[in-house]
């Protein structure tokens, strides 16, 4: 291995010593991922042993195995290896199996490996692996925490749209918070790159008859809603070939609406769903995301049935518009509630425009409000918004192709009272959850206790870092980050008796069992001069109550670079489909003050046993490229 790694950095030493700079070319030229801090904190150490600024072959020798020969892997490669050296294939199908629970492997999987990342050609010519190698697969996504198996699409695509969690978000076009934050196409861009499968669009009557998209009556900056549409086109299936929704926020005029209604067509063009699928309407059943693959779906108000909307199809209906009752119309968020709930007078939800010319102009809000133009309503196929009243009133009067909108604050309390009723109405309906206009600097809430009850829809703000992003990421990473995940049984099945605060004979108990091994070039606390921190990790489980529960390591004084700590900590889950967890890295930097360093977060489901490393993310959600926890993971 020696002559390979000389052949491998000879060309960099031709002047026989190399600079710092030389030294990350080196490492990124090697595909070694590498922190600054950390690498010039090594290469700072490799040259208070010489004077001058640069170091020779042998010192980047040193370097390198610093960085890359962790103590922890070579004990494992040592405990399967005879002589030390290299791993025979036999060797290395013992370790899957023993360690990694990997138990139809054979040798077939054994060559692959040692074909995939086993850099040094004449080991790899006799079918064996070098330390080298080994560290390689070690680092690899087929060592990682989350099931290489679930980066794919693997679940069953065919059940209705209502079966699956559906990744939502909520006031899209914001980037920063509700009151004054710029509102921006990158708000939709970075959504949909992100694999978001149901946008919403606040749309406004703007000038020129053009209809724009902002947070109404508040100082957010506005888009003409062409150009949203023209990004969605754009972007729309890029990480996703399922439908996409675009939740309509509708306070537009019939005219506007009537703009907005050419826009769609002319812009999404086939993209758009505007008639059944075959043509038919199956009024028991929604159609499946495989069938409705690469369709944009619009959900808004409607006017009559889709019958009718069929029927008009093949005649000229400009200008019509329908007048909808007050019970159609004043319904779900409308986001009234979610706009800002700054000047409501008691008797109604008027609101003055408090002599800001931003407020589109109120004269008779309620005619005005009453008015759908057919154009957009005819539009609105499998997704119609429909008010929610009760369990009880859907379930008498609510068509499959009927949704509804219910607000954080009412859906929690139906959560707590009626959970049976509410996984009742998820079974057979799409609901779209969404967060309170009290907000003000777009917070968000615990997703999991609505997945927990079979929302479909439960809408985040992903301009907003935090835990509830993070629980939102994590679950989406499944079924290959297309942005739908299939509910398990028990929340699919219209007779089910399953509620999160009863789990009972639906529990399938796992003993999960995690040992932290260790940490590999965290990010230093932003209080250090060097590369040091003070880590600690914190295991969380999120899922029904009596599955929730969190644990803490210890502390490991000044070390950023390779912490270890050998903890190993029990959890037992009731119900693991629905459980996720979360790995947090922290710089304690008093005690009662911590720094966030790095999370990941995963559905139970998704992990991996045996030997892994856990990549970390920023706080916006970008992956660490060096960062990372090694753990061993066993669960039954």
């Amino acid at each position: 291995s020696h002559t390979w790694f000389w052949n491998l950095i000879q060309n960099d030493f031709k002047t026989g010593n190399t600079d710092l700079e030389g030294c990350m070319r080196l490492l990124e030229k090697m595909q070694i991922p590498f922190d600054e801090d950390h690498l010039k904190h090594i290469f700072r150490r490799t040259l208070d042993k010489h004077l001058g600024d640069v170091i020779s072959m042998d010192d980047f020798r040193a370097i390198y195995r610093a960085l890359v020969h962790r103590p922890e892997y070579e004990e494992l490669f040592r405990a399967y290896s005879s002589d030390g050296v290299i791993l025979t294939d036999t060797q290395l199908i013992k370790f899957l199996v023993k360690e990694q629970f990997q138990t139809e492997v054979d040798e077939t999987t054994a060559l692959e490996i040692i074909m995939k990342y086993e850099p040094i050609d004449e080991v790899r010519k006799k079918r064996q692996m070098s330390f080298e190698g080994f560290i390689r697969y070690m680092r690899s996504d087929e060592c990682s925490i989350f099931k290489i198996q679930h980066r794919t699409i693997y679940q069953d695509m065919n059940q209705p749209l209502c079966d699956y969690f559906i990744s939502s978000s909520h006031n899209t076009y914001l980037i920063a918070d509700q009151l004054m934050g710029p509102s921006h196409l990158w708000g939709y861009t970075s959504a949909l790159l992100k694999g978001c499968r149901c946008l919403e669009i606040d749309c406004w009557d703007g000038t020129n008859n053009e209809p724009i998209v902002y947070h109404g009556h508040t100082l957010t900056s506005k888009i003409p809603f062409r150009s949203v549409i023209h990004v969605i086109d754009k972007y729309a299936f890029m990480s996703s070939a399922y439908p996409l929704v675009l939740s309509l926020e509708n306070h537009c005029s019939p005219k506007q609406q009537e703009v907005m209604a050419h826009y769609l067509k002319s812009i999404l063009g086939d993209k758009l769903l505007s008639s059944p699928i075959g043509g038919e309407v199956d009024m028991t059943r929604l159609p499946s995301p495989e069938a409705l693959k690469f369709k944009v779906l619009i959900k808004n108000k409607k006017a009559g049935t889709i019958e009718e909307s069929m029927l008009r199809m093949y005649d000229d209906n400009t200008g019509e518009t329908e007048e909808l009752s007050d019970s159609e119309f004043l319904s779900e968020d409308e986001d009234t509630d979610d706009t800002l709930p700054l000047h409501r007078s008691k008797s109604s939800t008027k609101r003055r425009a408090d002599g800001r010319s931003s407020a589109p102009p109120q004269k008779k809000p309620k005619v005005k409000r009453g008015k759908i133009a057919l154009a957009l309503s005819d539009l609105v196929i499998y997704t119609k918004s429909q008010k929610f009243v009760s369990f009880e009133h859907s379930l008498m009067n609510q068509q499959c192709y009927e949704n509804n909108s219910i607000g954080e604050a009412q859906a929690r309390k139906l959560v707590r009272h009626s959970a049976k009723d509410f996984i009742s109405h998820t079974t057979r309906f799409i609901t779209r959850i969404y967060p309170k206009g009290t907000r003000m600097s777009s917070s968000n809430y615990n997703p999991q206790e609505f997945w927990n009850v079979g929302c479909q829809m439960v809408a985040l703000n992903f301009q907003t870092p935090g835990t509830q992003m993070e629980l939102q990421d994590g679950k989406f990473l499944d079924n290959g980050g297309c942005g739908y995940v299939l509910k398990p049984d028990f929340l699919r099945d219209r007779n089910t008796t399953f509620t999160p605060q009863n789990v009972g004979r639906y529990s399938k108990p796992m003993s999960l069992s995690i040992r932290l091994i260790s940490g590999h070039q965290l990010p230093p606390s932003s209080l250090s001069k060097t590369n040091k921190a003070d880590p600690k990790v914190q295991i969380e489980i999120f899922g029904v109550p009596e599955d929730q529960a969190r644990k803490k390591s210890s502390v490991v004084k000044s070390n950023a670079l390779s912490p270890k700590w050998n903890e190993t900590f029990s959890f037992n889950i009731q119900v693991p489909e629905l459980a996720m967890i979360r790995f947090c890295v922290e710089d304690e930097v008093s005690l009662v003050n911590n720094e966030f360093l790095g999370q990941f977060t995963l559905p139970v489901m998704s992990l991996n046993t045996g030997y892994r490393n856990i990549p970390l993310l920023s706080k916006e959600g970008i992956k660490l490229e060096s960062a990372s926890l090694f753990a061993h993971i066993w669960y039954y």
